[in-house]
């Protein structure tokens, strides 16, 4: 029986429910749907849309209540605007103060009528990254980044509206850890990890998924949205395209690439793919700027170059040094080239011949011909000075020591003032004596040699070994790398040429002018807040004392203020009544039913109050009969809370009363204080974030 029952069933079509079919949960996803859409209606009619309603009246109550002359034109408000001018300062015109005090015509000194070609040296920007400060947690290291970004930005875009530079050379160290993020492909393991061999597996895969190359190149975009964005910026208006300029940011620093021997090949191929060769020739202003890959260079003389093959690091720039000055010949007279208005590359005539009978003595020179610039070196690390060697005055972390009487010239050895000369892991603070000589020599005709890395300024002259090659290292950028006041510096160039390259102003003269430009102390700016900071909060409690004193008008009213704020300030009288005044006879003392009263010496009678809240009379809504308690059938207009009985004798306040009084004051200066520092705090604190969020 059941199973023809079964073969019915199945023969009219019938299949069980799947609760994994689609058309099943779609069906049930419907029904899910469309109770909420039927439960969310039912609450808008039944309650959403009077709290709404009522929202929008408390809002507009409050909104009405707040904007009263004494609470828009108030001191709280007058210290929201004076935060704002500090805030804009700060954050804003302060950066472009500095900049602008350093323009150009204020300390250049060329003939009149010169058009000198203008560079801006930059240097260790380095960009702070999780390498920066392992440490920090999450919210202060994202702090740390926001803030020495913006430093960054709005220091460079005053540059480039300010200064309006033609031509801008990095030197180097452009991330903090460009060196530890891994590549895509090649061997990538850190000889720092062998320090811990036991965890060495573990963190290294670790900080290779997180940090490779994907994360090296959001670190590009980054440090291209800081530099490069605002110079494409600058370079579109209105007479800049006038100008050749240039940027030049592929000078590697120990911080991009390493050091010597602990360079990796792979992470200077990468840097090179995306900023360009270190190694490299530019004709700047008639000057000959030659760019040199130290870092790289430094690994020939190694220790580690004795046991291990290091070629692949250090041959790539004696290369480039060995074919420096056919190198800068050729970029020479592709520059008079170009300003005599000719064809760039040199051009090969163009004819047929035999093979046997070919003619090659008019072969093109290839730069042979061409006339020598004056050369300028860059190099991220300095080039080597003995010990001690000072830096000069405008050196930040120590003066140079005083001379004694009677001496002349610097102290030397002057060990605070100088670079010191020592290395460590992936860094080494100047150059080796022998890599010195010999690249100031293959180099040649240098006039001048800018370095990095540092941190902070020195301006010297090398010995004779070096050809007495001055030298200046430039001050970083950043607020992060141990100066207080960062900086950068401006380079004037004016060497004109003829149309054979030979200069038009005269051998012997200075075709060069440099001026160090510092930037705001950003230490020196929070400072000043904290300090303004200080200064809010004590006016702000001195006035919300003053208060209640002197009966100034409240900042922190109640919403809806149902009484006297303190005691009373002044003693009812007679004429204070109105028709509907107590009858001054037909009242004893035995009239305690109604109420009670009292009288002074001269007889007269003061009306007695009710300490039920339930009165007689409803003149005067609830407060007649009611709170106050007045015991005749009429209220006065003049209403005296009822616990102020007992402290009111013959016309005097009693003791207690000043001890309430003073409790009053007390809760009204603290309730005021509070809320005028929370009103001035978060409006402040609103538009310290807005700047910060647009840089």
């Amino acid at each position: 029986m059941v199973s023809s029952y079964n073969t019915a069933r199945h023969s009219y079509g019938y299949r069980p429910p799947n609760p994994s079919d689609s058309n099943s949960l779609l069906d049930d996803l419907r029904v899910f749907l469309a109770r909420a859409v039927r439960l969310l209606w039912r609450f808008w009619n039944e309650r959403g849309r009077y709290m709404l309603r009522d929202g929008a009246v408390g809002a507009a109550r409050t909104a009405r209540r707040n904007m009263t002359y004494e609470r828009v034109v108030s001191f709280p408000h007058a210290l929201v605007v004076l935060w704002v001018v500090v805030l804009l300062w700060g954050e804003r015109w302060v950066f472009g103060g500095r900049v602008g005090a350093c323009e150009w015509g204020g300390w250049e000194r060329w003939p009149s009528g010169a058009t000198p070609h203008r560079v801006v040296m930059v240097a260790d920007p380095q960009l702070v990254d999780p390498h920066s400060y392992p440490g920090r947690p999450w919210p202060l290291s994202s702090l740390t980044v926001l803030i020495t970004d913006n430093y960054l930005r709005r220091s460079y875009n005053q540059i480039q509206e300010k200064l309006v530079p033609d031509s801008i050379f990095f030197l180097g160290d452009l991330f903090d850890g460009g060196r530890e993020w891994k590549t895509a492909r090649g061997d990538f393991k850190d000889p720092e990890w062998g320090q811990h061999p036991d965890r060495e597996k573990k963190y290294l895969k670790m900080w290779n998924r997180k940090y490779g190359e994907d994360y090296w190149l959001k670190e590009f975009a980054r440090f291209g949205e800081i530099f490069f964005s605002p110079w494409v910026t600058a370079g579109r208006r209105p007479g800049a395209e006038d100008k050749r300029r240039k940027l030049v940011a592929s000078l590697p620093g120990n911080h991009d690439l390493g050091f010597g021997s602990e360079i990796k090949v792979s992470v200077r191929d990468r840097f090179e793919t995306y900023f360009g060769l270190g190694n490299r020739v530019d004709v700047v202003g008639n000057h000959t700027f030659v760019s040199v890959d130290t870092v790289s260079m430094s690994a020939a003389n190694s220790g580690e170059a004795q046991r291990h093959d290091l070629r692949d690091i250090f041959m790539p720039t004696w290369n480039f040094l060995d074919n420096l000055k056919r190198t800068k010949q050729k970029a020479v007279e592709k520059e008079l080239r170009f300003q005599r208005g000719e064809v760039l590359e040199t051009q090969f005539n163009h004819r047929i011949e035999e093979l046997e009978k070919a003619d090659f003595s008019d072969k093109p020179s290839f730069g042979t011909k061409a006339p020598e610039l004056p050369t300028i070196l860059l190099s991220h690390v300095p080039l080597y000075r003995p010990p001690g060697t000072p830096c000069g005055p405008m050196r930040e972390r120590w003066p140079p020591t005083k001379p004694p009487k009677g001496q002349k010239g610097p102290v030397v050895p002057d060990h605070r003032n100088a670079i010191t000369v020592t290395r460590g892991y992936q860094y080494q603070n100047v150059l080796s004596e022998q890599d010195s000589i010999g690249l100031v020599k293959k180099v040649g005709n240098v006039i001048h040699t800018f370095s990095g890395d540092d941190h902070d300024y020195c301006e010297l002259t090398h010995d004779a070994a070096q050809g007495n090659v001055p030298e200046t290292t430039v001050k970083s950028i950043s607020m992060v790398m141990g100066v207080d006041k960062p900086g950068f510096l401006m380079v004037s160039l004016y060497n004109p040429l003829n149309e054979n390259g030979k200069p038009l102003a005269g051998d012997g003269k200075p075709t060069m002018q440099t001026h160090l430009c510092l930037l705001p102390s950003q230490a020196s700016t929070y400072i000043r807040y904290g300090v303004f900071a200080f200064l809010c909060i004590i006016a702000l409690a001195v006035r919300a004392f003053l208060v209640p004193l002197y009966n100034w008008p409240r900042f922190a009213l109640d919403p809806e203020p149902t009484g006297h704020p303190g005691l009373p300030i002044y003693k009812a009288k007679v004429e204070d009544y109105d028709e509907y005044a107590l009858p001054s006879a037909g009242f004893s003392a035995s009239h305690s039913s109604h109420g009670s009263g009292t009288r002074d010496r001269s007889g007269s009678f003061t009306p007695g109050f009710k300490s039920s809240r339930k009165g007689h009379g409803s003149h005067h809504g609830k407060n007649a009969g009611g709170r106050w308690g007045w015991t005749g059938s009429r209220a006065p207009r003049i209403k005296i809370p009822t616990e102020t009985e007992e402290l009111y004798d013959g016309g005097k306040w009693k003791a207690a009363s000043r001890a309430k009084d003073k409790k009053s004051t007390l809760k009204i200066a603290i309730t005021e204080f509070w809320a005028t520092l929370f009103r001035v705090a978060w409006i402040a604190l609103f538009v310290f974030g807005w700047l910060a969020r647009r840089g």
